[in-house]
């Protein structure tokens, strides 16, 4: 079981960002995943999730700026992040307990 985060980078605030969660050795179908994030000494919160059903949950800080979502054809779990803010820097990772993705780096600077 593998999970691949990409998509991370460089943006100015107001910018936007597509990241990937992409899953090998097993599908992606029947689980929930989640997106979680972590700060230069935070801890690490939880971001965003999305049920096998598709039913979506996001913190407060993100709702209305990102959206999560899944294409089961491609194994692959997105987090859509708009607007960003500074403060929405940190490594993302996607999660299925008890299985994380290696983390990418977002960061919003001018």
């Amino acid at each position: 079981v593998q999970l691949q985060a990409s998509g991370g980078g460089l943006v100015q605030p107001g910018g936007s960002l597509r990241l990937s969660c992409a899953a090998s050795g097993f599908a992606l179908d029947y689980y929930a995943i989640a997106w979680f994030r972590q700060a230069p000494g935070k801890e690490r919160e939880a971001v965003s999730c999305i049920s096998s059903s598709e039913d979506t949950s996001h913190a407060d800080f993100v709702k209305g700026r990102f959206t999560i979502s899944r294409d089961n054809a491609k194994n692959t779990v997105y987090l859509q992040m708009n607007s960003l803010k500074p403060e929405d820097t940190a490594v993302y990772y996607c999660n299925l307990e008890p299985y994380w993705g290696q983390g990418t780096q977002v960061t919003v600077s001018s």
